[in-house]
């Protein structure tokens, strides 16, 4: 794993010194994913749309104009709307789909300066834990090509952690862009529901839940990727306003949830090494309690999983009546069931999203973030939907996903940072959490906390 030469923010300011180019700096960019082929993180290129749009953004400084992110080249996941790229949500149903215009957050990163080198791998309509799809195969893991980096944003994070460029966009629905990150050791930012405008794109399955979320190898590229994406804007009826103002983290009311309060199961090491960060953050002088939310009976991912297969079989499920052969396995399944959920299921299920929101917003009135694990394991083979077993316990299938959704329920915004490895170098994460809202003060807090973990 090769982490970027240079940082976005570093980039930028090259390009706008002139002491490089954006032309230059796509073309290094490109040769990077060239090189790194066999990863299949970045599954569209289109070398000369890529240089085209580096040219236009080398005009555009000549002219004297100012850009946060000159020539910085980025990856775009695969269900994001770019104009003008084939956007496929890694489905045989859209293998020949050209987005007609940007999503609001890539336009705002093109109006930027950003370059787009590439369209970075996802699961099929990003709807499972691993960066599989029937159009491209599987992504591999940079550290270890038998291994998968998660999903469903594992292009864009691979991306990131090969070192292909410094920063990447993903969605985040249920942990896509925090638990891939986890896995392959960067930072991937779930903002508040809102934060960033979502759209004009693809219908989502995922009702009220998915954002656009930045991926980096450090929380500084990921402030200022979410500085530049986020913002009401009236195409989008849910984007919200966020506070300006960050809070002091010495004043921080700071919790420490081993396990988030569920009975579920965490590899030793995973464990052992958030226990060991929490004791590096007190020693550093922050003051971190051991608090659990306290959740409502029957609050589990099973119980929210009907809202994913319905809103998968509501899309595509008359393609699914006329062929479930065109969709991968796994996804095929899920539209089957979501065929098969009642009314009253799916009613159900949005009860348990909100009782899940309530019980989280009661927990921020007396604690301003929560620590805990972003995963419960390191990354397994790719070609299983989660590793056999977890802390010595035979693991479910999402097994590995169960500290990620529940935050997506309550929209609150989330980061995971690097936190350590296992002892083949396999990276996992720790999450912090804060209040509905408070997205400036969460990535305050979390530049201080990466500062104190690598120091």
């Amino acid at each position: 794993m090769t982490k970027p030469a240079h940082s976005a923010r570093e980039i930028a300011a090259d390009v706008a010194a002139g002491r490089t180019n954006a032309v230059e700096t796509a073309k290094a960019a490109l040769a990077r994913i060239e090189a790194a082929k066999a990863l299949n993180a970045v599954v569209t290129i289109d070398p000369a749309r890529t240089l085209a749009d580096a040219a236009a953004v080398d005009e555009r400084l000549r002219a004297g104009e100012t850009m946060r992110l000159a020539g910085v080249p980025i990856v775009v996941k695969d269900n994001i709307w770019t104009r003008g790229w084939r956007v496929t949500q890694g489905s045989r149903l859209f293998a020949d789909f050209i987005a007609p215009q940007d999503a609001i957050a890539v336009e705002r990163l093109r109006d930027a300066g950003a370059v787009v080198a590439g369209i970075g791998a996802t699961s099929e309509f990003a709807s499972k834990g691993v960066t599989t799809s029937p159009l491209f195969g599987p992504t591999r893991h940079p550290l270890d090509p038998a291994l998968t980096p998660g999903g469903s944003s594992g292009g864009p994070a691979t991306a990131v952690a090969a070192g292909l460029v410094p920063l990447a966009i993903g969605t985040d629905a249920g942990g896509s862009s925090r638990r891939p990150p986890a896995h392959v050791g960067v930072a991937g930012f779930k903002p508040s529901y809102g934060a960033i405008p979502y759209g004009p794109g693809f219908a989502e399955p995922f009702f009220g839940l998915s954002v656009i979320a930045p991926i980096a190898a450090d929380v500084a590229d990921i402030a200022l990727a979410f500085e530049t994406m986020a913002g009401v804007d009236p195409r989008d009826p849910d984007s919200a306003v966020i506070a300006r103002e960050p809070d002091d983290i010495a004043r921080l009311r700071i919790a420490f949830s081993p396990r988030l309060g569920l009975d579920v199961a965490v590899d030793d090491v995973v464990a052992g090494g958030l226990v060991s960060a929490i004791a590096r953050l007190s020693a550093a002088g922050l003051s971190i309690t051991q608090r659990d939310p306290v959740w409502p009976a029957g609050a589990t991912e099973d119980a929210l999983m009907p809202l994913q297969h319905a809103g998968l079989a509501a899309l595509h499920g008359d393609a699914f009546r006329k062929d479930p052969t065109v969709f991968d396995p796994d996804i095929a399944r899920q539209i089957e069931r979501g065929l098969a959920w009642s009314g009253a299921d799916v009613a159900g299920a949005l009860i348990a999203s909100a009782t899940i929101a309530n019980a989280f917003a009661a927990f921020f009135t007396e604690v301003d973030l929560l620590l805990m694990p972003t995963v419960p394991c390191v990354a397994w083979p790719f070609t299983q939907l989660g590793p056999d077993m977890i802390g010595g316990r035979p693991a479910s299938p999402r097994g590995h996903a169960v500290f990620t959704p529940f935050v997506n329920h309550a929209r609150l915004p989330a980061i995971s940072i690097p936190c350590g490895t296992d002892s083949r170098g396999l990276p996992f994460g720790l999450q912090i959490i804060a209040r509905r809202g408070q997205d400036r003060t969460l990535l305050r807090a979390a530049r201080q906390i990466e500062a104190l973990l690598q120091a």
